[in-house]
């Protein structure tokens, strides 16, 4: 009797021994019979659907979910989307969770299973509490090269519930325009403005404005016509407040307004150059086992009126396209940009080349110290692990004048956001290397 009540008792226990063998082995056998069909990552405010995300087709599931999941790097992208068809694994869904918190900057990540569609299917949802509010100090950009001497700036950012963000930042920068400007730049920038679809900012800037001697003799000179640019000014201020839509995943639309004074000390009056602006992006990534590629294509629009009490009046387009093609450490970009602008505008909308990204190894003030109101520019890049060679070719002019089509040849060294170059401008004559060093993040 004693042995067959001793007999039940052990085939009684047998099915509960495995949850009783050890807590993480019993957590893994009961879990591995789960397929995982979804995975969900939720912060304040927002929502992405990674299943929804990973197909190209597929607008996602909830507000903003096909653009949210953009806060996230493509290779932890990659790596949460990759547990979808797979056997649960909670080691996994750990490491991911701390790989989630620390690059969200996320005050606590967890993790929790929601029962699937099918039996032995489930959601796994990440849920992440950021802090209440993020200080944050960049340096968004820096470049220097040996004609323009440094160009840069710094910004210290306040994040407030995941949503506001403050900004006051230092600039001075003789790369992009043809004065150098430096000043005191202050953004706000509300990233769910009633939907995830919605962003808004506010943009306002001061700066002072210095000028070469060759580009105060060429105004002096008449070198462009007074009916297309304005005169030399000393300060400049700069209010812009902005919306932007998402009308797709990749595509963004952004619609504003620029007001800006500017005022030379040796005369009594302040000219304005108010604008309505709005600029249409489009960004996507396609990704295969090996291959990866990265489309951006960009259109700006300024248009200066008198209905918004400005004392110029103009028209400018901006486009860039830009193509990048990875496979291991092979990286090939091509990057086309081209402008027109039309009617009498302030000098810093002219355009320049011969900088830190455009005809490297060129000097802007040698090839215009004016600037230009066309521009066609195209930038051939290859990189292989740290390494870099580049061509650039590209002409600026006045509509009217003579197009005259520059080259320029480099190499250099690109870690990270950082790259060291020495570029050679093509002509006959002499060769004179520009030393550069730029960031941008």
């Amino acid at each position: 009797m004693r042995l067959a009540w001793g007999g039940l008792l052990l085939l009684t226990a047998l099915p509960l021994a495995p949850l009783f063998s050890g807590t993480q082995d019993g957590e893994l056998n009961v879990n591995s019979r789960y397929t995982v069909e979804t995975v969900i990552v939720r912060g304040d405010g927002w929502t992405a659907d990674l299943a929804a995300d990973r197909t190209a087709d597929s607008p996602g599931s909830g507000p903003g979910s096909d653009n949210e999941s953009r806060r996230l790097s493509s290779g932890l992208r990659k790596q949460i989307t990759s547990l979808i068809g797979d056997k649960l694994n909670p080691a996994v869904l750990d490491l991911l969770a701390t790989r989630l918190r620390q690059e969200l900057q996320a005050r606590a990540v967890t993790h929790r299973l929601l029962r699937g569609s099918e039996p032995d299917f489930v959601d796994v949802l990440f849920e992440i509490q950021f802090r209440p509010t993020r200080f944050d100090v960049s340096v968004p950009n820096f470049a220097f090269t040996s004609g323009e001497g440094p160009s840069g700036a710094i910004e210290a950012t306040a994040t407030v519930a995941q949503q506001h963000a403050f900004t006051v930042g230092l600039v001075s920068n003789a790369d992009d325009q043809v004065e150098r400007y430096s000043g005191v730049v202050a953004r706000y920038e509300d990233t769910h403005l009633g939907s995830d679809r919605v962003r808004a900012s506010f943009l306002f800037a001061a700066y002072q404005d210095d000028w070469r001697g060759s580009t105060r003799t060429a105004v002096a000179e008449g070198s462009v016509p007074q009916s297309s640019i304005s005169g030399l000014y000393r300060t400049r201020d700069d209010i812009e407040p902005a919306v932007t839509f998402v009308l797709a995943r990749p595509l963004t639309l952004t619609l504003g307004a620029g007001f800006e004074h500017f005022q030379d000390p040796t005369l009594p009056t302040v000219e304005s150059a108010n604008a309505l602006t709005s600029a249409l992006d489009y960004h996507e990534q396609f990704e295969a086992a090996e291959l990866q590629q990265t489309l951006d294509a960009d259109y700006d629009l300024r248009m200066g009126s008198h209905l918004l009490g400005s004392d110029y009046v103009y028209l400018r387009h901006h486009w860039m396209l830009r193509y990048v093609l990875r496979h291991g450490k092979h990286t090939v970009t091509d990057r086309l940009v081209a402008g027109m602008l039309i009617g009498r505008a302030p000098l810093y909308e002219r355009y320049v080349l011969g900088n830190s990204s455009t005809l490297r190894g060129w000097d802007k003030y040698d090839i215009d110290p004016l600037g230009g109101n066309r521009v066609v520019s195209n930038s051939v890049e290859y990189r292989y692990a740290w390494f870099e060679g580049f061509y650039d070719t590209g002409s600026i002019w006045d509509a009217g004048q003579p197009v005259t089509v520059r080259h320029s040849l480099g190499m250099g060294v690109h870690q990270g956001p950082v790259f060291l170059a020495v570029a050679f401008p093509v002509r006959s004559g002499r060769v004179e290397p520009m030393f550069m060093v730029s960031m941008n993040y």
